[in-house]
Parts: structure tokens; sequence; C-alpha cells
């Protein structure tokens, strides 16, 4: 993806040099791998596990007191692609629409900080909170799901931050507040199938931004689009639950397996129509 030099957002919270809140010393720790495990749950469940990791080594609450080249790098790149989304989606609310799009903000920490749906760390992963209409992101996410979950590359990246900003598209819609809404109506299972269709919905919005990107600002390269769906594959919930040493359990999904999220996906890639992302209306997840 060719995103040095072009035009950053200015919708970035940047909090990754202020006070964090709340540190944690070191005791008995669970492990590398285990701390590996906890952290693929807590992104698998969108629950903050950051409780389960207090006192382990090599995980912190704390913000850093400078930004390393890296750091600066990502949030760079965080900011390009946050700023293509906009343009985007303003057009494609415009044209398909007939209404204007409001943008979100993204707020880049490191370690945890506040939101308002909630805390936030490393350990619940990227989202989206529709109560502030923001965005949180912990850029060393990229690190985990390169190093860890095989899903390198910054489309793949560009992809994640195009997923979360299709929930604020969802907010935009009115989707998020009747889903929400919908959730508190019935039992588990239920309310999970209805999760599964907000996330895949989003992954296919995502495939929307992809096909924009591409016919708009030129920028993506050979190899981009397979990093996307590589991303997908390796945030299915089939595939995060066998990480986890569990086996598949249809029941708890509550993103989609892997091969929905690819598919979806390929479903905005290729209509780049906003209507066939309805999720909704269908009985073939």
């Amino acid at each position: 993806m060719e995103w040095r030099g072009r035009r950053g957002s200015r919708n970035i919270e940047d909090r990754r040099m202020s006070g964090g809140g709340g540190g944690g010393g070191r005791g008995a720790g669970i492990g590398g791998a285990g701390v590996i495990v906890v952290l693929l749950l807590g992104w698998f469940l969108g629950v903050d596990v950051t409780p389960l990791l207090q006192g382990q080594p090599g995980v912190t609450a704390d913000a850093p007191t400078e930004l390393t080249a890296e750091d600066q790098a990502m949030g760079e790149f965080v900011s390009v692609t946050l700023a293509d989304t906009e343009e985007v989606w303003a057009a494609l609310f415009r044209e398909q629409l007939g209404r204007d799009y409001r943008p979100t903000t993204l707020v880049l920490f490191k370690g945890y900080t506040q939101s308002g749906c909630g805390g936030a760390s490393e350990a619940t992963g990227p989202f989206y909170c529709p109560t502030d209409r923001k965005v949180y992101l912990d850029t060393g996410f990229f690190t985990v799901l390169d190093q860890r979950m095989g899903a390198g590359g910054d489309f793949a990246a560009a992809y994640v931050v195009a997923h979360e900003v299709g929930h604020h598209v969802q907010n935009e819609l009115g989707v998020l507040e009747q889903t929400t809404r919908l959730r508190q109506q019935v039992d588990q299972v239920q309310g999970n199938e209805i999760s599964v269709r907000v996330e895949l919905m989003a992954d296919c919005l995502a495939g929307i931004w992809a096909r924009e990107v591409d016919a708009r600002f030129g920028s993506i390269e050979r190899g981009d689009i397979e990093e996307a769906m590589n991303a997908a594959a390796q945030i299915g919930d089939d595939t995060l639950q066998r990480e986890a040493g569990r086996r598949p359990m249809p029941d708890s999904f509550t993103h989609g397996t892997s091969e929905q999220r690819m598919r979806w996906f390929e479903t905005g890639l290729q209509t780049g129509q906003i209507e066939a992302c309805d999720t909704f209306q269908t009985q073939d997840l």
C-alpha cells in the first residue's frame, strides 16, 4: 500500500505520550505463551482482560515516556488510512445515500486508556465505541497480528482500521443502535448471532473501502488484497478458538468464521455497494 507522503487525518487523538492509567507490579507470571492465549481470548470475547494480566512479566498498563521510530511510523500510517476512509465514506454517503458522513475520531494509545465504553487496553484489541463515536487502537496489535497470528503487511493493518471505521459507518446508519436494542431482548446465543451479522457487515464495508481506495487513489499494490483476506482469516472465531486451545463452538461465535469474514470482505470489494453489505437480510452468512 502506497501511503507515505500522503494526507493524514486531523481526527487523530494521540494519547501515546500521556500517562496511561494504572500500572502493575511484577509478580508470578503466567508465561509468554499464556499471555498470548489470554490476549487471544480477550480479542475473541470482546472483553477487557487487563485484570488477568496485571503483574505479568512483559505486560504493563503504563503509557511509554517516548515514542519509537516505529511508533511514529505506525501513527502516520494509521492517520493516512483514516484520511482515506473519510474521503471514501463522505463520497459514498453522498453518491449512494444522498446524505452527509460524519467522520469518527481514532484514538491511538499504548498500554491502557479510558474510552466511553470502559477501559481500553492491549488485551481488548482494536474496537469502536458508539458512545463517544471513537475508534480505539493500540498499534502494538499490528505486531501481534504479524508475529503471532501470521497476518503481516501494511494492508492487513489497514483492513483492521477500515473494519473498525466500518462500525462507525454502521453507527451513522443507525444499525448499531437497533442491534444493541435487539440484543437486550434475546438470549445469549441469539445475541451472538446478531453480533456475527454486525461484524460481517463491517468486514463487507471494509471491502468497499478497499475497492474505493484502489479506484480513487491508486494506492493498492500487488499482494495487498491477499494481505487483507489473510488477516480476515486469521481473526475468524473458529481460528481464534483453535489458537486458544479450544474446540470451535459456533454458538459462541461473535465475529464469524474465517471463511465468512473473507467472503463478506470479498462481497464489498466486488460490489462497492452499501446495500450489498446488509447481512441482516440473508440466511446465508
